[in-house]
């Protein structure tokens, strides 16, 4: 047993009920158990107990043992003079040796025992998810929980996922007095740089302001010029036009606006072609140049079709025949992808709309970025192949990023006990 387990029990009253008594045998009835309590003073507040003939108010302490209460010096503390009733897993001793439970205001407390009121199958399920060391604690069992637990479920782990990442959106707009479209532009370079990258990214982003490169958008060459330059690829030792012209154009801009270059390396080992950053940088610039004020276009899009449509993006023509400066290659389009679009989708679009949704206190953004989760594919990945082997439901964007809620911040930590799966497999 386990402190936080009893809060558990009788916090959903998973217990026998009947013929209620205290260690000294008042008759008792649970009417509320009051509100589980995370901060400091007693577990459960505002709870209502019937003692005997009498109507209480107050909170309830829950301890494994009765003379915890004493080793915690609640009797000391005036956070605890309104305890009502002290529920304990195991009494110290017996009924007629029950360890004096008061108050700072030396009123006594009545003690609950529930030691031998709760189901010793309960128990055995609860100890098998503790000590499970498979993908999920209650791998064996997941397959019983209904439907209609997990869709409730899924909707409460996909808000807490966006307001998570609504609160480090938060953190952006703090650094740059709250400008969205600059808040965007870091997030939406950072989701470019995929994981490799994602820090360099962001940083050649934070870089150079969305205002300097809305002054150049119709030029191409200048717009690749600055992302390239201030994200360290350029230098003065190419043997082809294109990248000597990117280097002359880059001189010239950074004296111009004094551009700071980051020194953040950027890496290409163990990466596909396709993604190489030359790649995305390049494909970035596009995305520039075809678009102003996207997260403006982005909040009034009434479709996800029309915002998957904008990324739709192909870098400019020397990129059809390179992946890296001054190494030509056969003829390929690169296009950036229906997998990254989607990626961009679910990792920058879905999460800055619903924060903004959420600053600003407008349902219809957030409502807008749960729907277009619904709307965009499903994510593969280790998380959700591992879903997927236990026959766990993966239509789309909405499911994946749940299911990997699920896994990343109660799974891995084995909270079971706060988990709706959880609880609905400890309940049976």
């Amino acid at each position: 047993m386990t402190e936080r387990l009893l809060h558990f029990i009788w916090q959903f009253q998973y217990f026998n009920k009947s013929e209620l008594e205290t260690m000294t045998g008042e008759t008792i009835q649970v009417i509320s158990p009051g509100q589980y309590n995370t901060n400091q003073g007693p577990d459960f507040s505002d709870a209502k107990i019937k003692i005997d003939k009498t109507i209480w108010a107050g909170t309830v302490e829950l301890h494994l043992k009765t003379s915890d209460w004493k080793k915690h010096n609640h009797q000391a503390d005036k956070n605890y003079n309104n305890v009502i009733l002290h529920v304990v897993w195991e009494n110290d001793g017996n009924r007629n040796s029950v360890p004096i439970i008061a108050t700072e205001q030396s009123s006594v407390i009545p003690v609950l025992e529930l030691k031998d009121r709760i189901s010793k199958i309960l128990l055995q399920r609860y100890e098998e998810l503790m000590n499970s060391s498979s993908f999920i604690p209650c791998e064996r069992s997941i397959r019983t929980v209904k439907d209609i637990s997990w869709k409730s479920w899924k909707d409460r782990l996909l808000a807490e996922r966006l307001l998570r990442k609504a609160k480090n959106v938060e953190t952006y707009l703090q650094q740059n007095n709250f400008h969205w479209e600059e808040t965007f532009w870091w997030l939406l370079a950072r989701n470019f740089g995929i994981k490799v990258n994602a820090d360099a990214f962001e940083a050649m982003a934070r870089s150079v302001p969305v205002n300097i490169l809305a002054k150049h958008k119709n030029q191409i060459n200048q717009l690749e010029a600055i992302l390239f330059g201030q994200a360290g690829l350029l230098g003065n030792k190419y043997t082809e036009d294109y990248p000597k012209l990117l280097w002359r154009e880059y001189k010239f801009l950074k004296e111009k606006y004094n551009l700071k270059p980051v020194h953040q390396p950027i890496h290409f080992l163990r990466m596909r072609p396709g993604n190489f950053p030359t790649i995305r940088l390049a494909q970035l610039a596009i995305l520039i140049s075809d678009s102003s004020h996207l997260f403006s276009k982005i909040k009034e899009a009434q479709h996800v079709k029309e915002v998957k449509q904008w990324f739709d993006v192909t870098a400019n023509d020397y990129w059809h025949y390179h992946y890296r400066f001054d190494e030509a290659t056969a003829f390929k389009k690169k296009n950036l992808g229906a997998a990254m679009i989607n990626n961009i989708i679910v990792n920058t679009v879905a999460p800055v709309l619903f924060a903004y949704g959420n600053y600003h206190d407008e349902i219809k953004y957030k409502d807008k970025a749960l729907k277009w989760l619904e709307e965009t594919a499903a994510e593969s990945n280790s998380i959700t192949k591992g879903f997927a082997n236990l026959t766990i439901e993966n239509k789309n964007a909405f499911d994946s990023q749940a299911l990997i809620e699920l896994k990343n911040e109660y799974c891995n930590e084995k909270r079971c006990l706060e988990c709706g799966v959880g609880n609905a497999i400890l309940k049976g």
